[in-house]
């Protein structure tokens, strides 16, 4: 459970406790549904994270977008609705070389034009080979708060918890050319556990 989870369902029940003493409990219960809510929101559930030459997706949801940005570059877009896991984890093990925060919208989360123009954090991890990997965690509609709890230079495992992005939002993972996609349009990933892509032979190391 997100420490944040509780902090809400806290104060959702304070509230509906005030509202249920002065005007009844019909009044308290959306109060007491929404703390309910909070709870199941923030859930963090463990993750059995697989190991080898792969990336693994940095969130639970739809992936709703494969797509080449250039000749050297292609991007995986996961969208989270509010009944999914908003806990984000490092898509792979490395250092943390980069964070660049964009002030933006807060469009419908789903939709392609979000990758470019709604608020978002992106993250990239630099790999031990050299090789970089880079994620953005994008807020949607109703996400108003990104947050992200490493710094540049902290070291990341494949699966790590990184942070969290609050009520509906979206992810997007790039991968450079030695990266085969594993995914397709439509399927559903879980954090930590869903191989998003995995390293071309050419370019493993031996």
């Amino acid at each position: 459970m997100v420490i944040d989870g509780i902090y809400y369902a806290l104060g959702l029940a304070a509230g509906g406790a005030v509202v249920g003493y002065l005007a009844g409990f019909t009044y308290a219960l959306p109060f007491l549904v929404f703390a309910v809510f909070c709870l199941y929101f923030f859930r963090d559930p463990e993750r059995r994270i697989p190991g080898g030459r792969i990336a693994v997706s940095p969130a639970d949801g739809k992936v709703v977008s494969i797509k080449g940005e250039d000749p050297a570059t292609t991007r995986v877009s996961i969208f989270l609705n509010i009944f999914d896991v908003h806990v984000n984890r490092a898509p792979v093990a490395g250092a943390i070389s980069a964070v660049r925060y964009q002030k933006g919208k807060f469009r419908v989360a789903s939709r392609e034009i979000a990758s470019s123009q709604n608020e978002q954090n992106m993250v990239t991890v630099r790999q031990d080979d050299g090789t970089n990997v880079a994620f953005a965690q994008i807020a949607g509609l109703i996400a108003r708060r990104i947050v992200f709890r490493k710094q540049i230079g902290d070291s990341v495992k494949m699966g790590e918890r990184v942070g969290l992005i609050k009520f509906g939002s979206r992810v997007d993972v790039y991968f450079g050319p030695e990266w085969e996609i594993a995914v397709q349009p439509g399927q559903r990933v879980s954090a930590g556990s869903s191989i998003l892509a995995r390293k071309r032979q050419s370019d493993a190391v031996a």
